[in-house]
């Protein structure tokens, strides 16, 4: 038996730091992708370590396991949530799509110690082309909404990579400035759905200044994020993913704008395929 699973990168939009708080994200799978070859052996497991203990944990049978991913690691696209259902999808490929989430970061948990939420495990198995995913979860629930091609984004990478797992980022200020985040965070990701670009280029930089607030930006992002939010042609640019670091979302006017950076399209959500 050979099983394949492909697994999108994950591309927040809006609603940062708000999914284990019962809150809103709207997101979107990225066209990088994390690809598992699981192919089975009579006895013993081959692979890299720590694919391998994600796998066990996962109570996966004896396999031969093999990676290749263009997600680049800590930098908030989520390339260790995408490991994680890969390698969920590829030991039961018929398992429900947001059981699946819930054992991918179970096995997350336990193997790399990233207290992770929902967020990056959902976008990526209920993504749709050319849509956005409004995550509600509370409920856990998704709703699909039609991204203009007025909404026109790029990723430009920091050069600051790091590693959650090792940072304790929920407790970096105090109770009252976590739940004014949330609670504004909501918002903005409401106003986001319907809102026009200009209107979302204000809503991501508002976004970006709350996750200051909460301490999950760096000042060198943050110098980054200034210098791009006064580029001429973009609309509004923030920090994206956990924080510390990582990938900065620019929403632009037109393609032209950043002309080095490609133009980020929603893809495809996670699936896997079994081969005889």
């Amino acid at each position: 038996m050979h099983r394949i699973a492909s697994i999108p990168a994950r591309i927040n939009i809006i609603g940062e730091h708000t999914d284990y708080a019962g809150g809103l994200s709207f997101a979107f799978a990225a066209p990088q992708r994390l690809t598992l070859k699981a192919r089975a052996i009579s006895e013993g497991f081959e692979g890299e370590s720590t694919i391998v203990s994600l796998w066990k944990e996962a109570k996966g049978w004896p396999a031969q396991l093999t990676v290749t991913s263009e997600i680049p690691i800590g930098a908030g696209m989520s390339s260790s949530a995408a490991l994680c259902l890969a390698i969920v999808l590829c030991i039961n490929k018929d398992i429900e799509a947001f059981q699946a989430c819930q054992e991918a970061q179970r096995i997350e948990h336990v193997v790399l110690g990233t207290e992770c939420g929902l967020l990056d495990q959902i976008a990526m198995m209920f993504s749709k082309p050319n849509h956005a995913t409004l995550i509600d979860f509370s409920t856990n629930t998704t709703t699909q909404h039609p991204l203009p091609e007025s909404h026109v984004f790029k990723l430009i990478d920091s050069g600051i990579h790091r590693t959650l797992g090792e940072m304790d980022y929920r407790t970096s200020v105090d109770e009252q400035t976590k739940n004014i985040h949330v609670q504004e965070e909501n918002q903005r990701v409401k106003e986001a759905i319907r809102a026009s670009p200009n209107q979302l280029g204000l809503l991501l930089n508002a976004a970006h200044e709350s996750l200051r607030t909460i301490g999950v930006s760096i000042e060198e992002i943050d110098q980054q994020v200034m210098v791009l939010q006064n580029t001429p042609g973009v609309l509004g640019a923030r920090m994206m993913g956990g924080g510390f670091g990582g990938m900065i979302l620019v929403l632009v006017e037109h393609e032209g704008i950043l002309p080095q950076t490609a133009v980020v399209h929603p893809s495809e959500a996670g699936f896997v395929q079994e081969f005889r």
